[in-house]
């Protein structure tokens, strides 16, 4: 009997660590009091020791009802050995009648963005990116969480 839980519970965590496999990096933060500041980027650093395959970078982001706006623009920077580029996008929220995007619970709305897609890496070292808010409010109410996600394609 023992043995079947054992097996039971290897293949689970299998499933589980396998779900994971591709992640390379993968970090949230939360905003202090809801309310992000132009000073407190979401930052991920991590390695790259794969230049063959290409990567996704996805933006997670948890907002609440108290979100003014249907569209938020960041900027996003990716720095390292051989990079230092810095890309501004407009992430979409909300229909044109005001209907939120993404999952929601409660007054939390989740949505996750891909940024770039096939992003190579050419040379093996220690990368950084950061994601900004870059709306004219500063504080930007009504974003509670923020993260990156590297992820092998």
């Amino acid at each position: 009997m023992n043995k079947i839980y054992c097996l039971l519970f290897f293949i689970v965590s299998a499933g589980f660590s396998a779900c994971n496999i591709n992640t390379v990096a993968d970090s949230t933060q939360s905003v202090s009091g809801n309310n992000w500041l132009y000073n407190n980027p979401a930052k991920v650093q991590f390695e790259i020791t794969d230049t063959l395959k290409t990567y996704a970078v996805k933006f997670n982001l948890r907002h609440t009802v108290d979100y003014r706006y249907s569209n938020l623009f960041v900027l996003v920077a990716v720095r390292g050995k051989d990079i230092s580029k810095k890309i501004r996008y407009e992430l979409k929220l909300a229909t044109q009648t005001g209907e939120w995007l993404g999952k929601g619970s409660g007054d939390i709305y989740s949505k996750e963005f891909t940024l770039l897609k096939d992003f190579s890496f050419k040379h093996a070292g220690t990368y950084t990116i950061t994601i900004e808010q870059n709306m004219r409010d500063n504080p930007l109410v009504g974003i509670s969480d923020v993260g990156i996600q590297v992820v092998k394609n």
